[in-house]
């Protein structure tokens, strides 16, 4: 009788020890550069090494971070979160550190990337919309905040 409880406490370990690593794997919107990826999981943004090893988590704000975005040289995250009622543009240092905000629409802004020489942060609002059926387009804006650019194109979404 003893035995017989024994295997059946250890297969329930076993059990609940997998389908706990388990619930780790909805890592969402990597975001891949020659050193690091950034994802998003559990409403926050992580990063880890490329080539593996412990996640460390770069955001801990009470709100959603999503839509991580690795500057060309890696040394930089670009993100969207909801901080502060709607959500606006941020980046971190790959490294860790306190996250810089750089829009302050009312109006929902979602990281898409960066430029090519990393000087400027793209994502997409439908700010300049009116209506039910708001079009979105293409803004940029550089590291120290500042006026948004509207990119040529009259619509964007990804």
């Amino acid at each position: 009788m003893y035995r017989v409880r024994s295997i059946l406490t250890s297969a329930l370990l076993l059990a609940s020890a997998s389908s706990a690593s388990a619930q780790t794997r909805m890592l969402r919107s990597p975001s891949v550069s020659r050193a690091n990826i950034a994802f998003a999981y559990a409403g926050n943004i992580w990063i880890v090494d490329r080539s593996g090893g412990n996640a460390r988590r770069l955001t801990s704000f009470p709100g959603e971070s999503s839509n991580p975005k690795l500057s060309p040289d890696g040394k930089l995250v670009a993100f969207s979160a909801q901080y502060a009622g709607n959500v606006d543009v941020y980046v971190v240092p790959a490294e860790g550190g306190e996250p810089k905000r750089l829009t302050y629409h009312p109006g929902a802004d979602q990281v898409q990337g960066w430029t090519p020489d990393g000087k400027q942060v793209v994502f997409n609002s439908a700010r300049a919309s009116k209506g039910p059926g708001a079009i979105p387009r293409f803004y940029t804006i550089g590291l120290d905040g500042g006026a948004e650019s509207a990119m040529p194109q009259p619509r964007a979404y990804q």
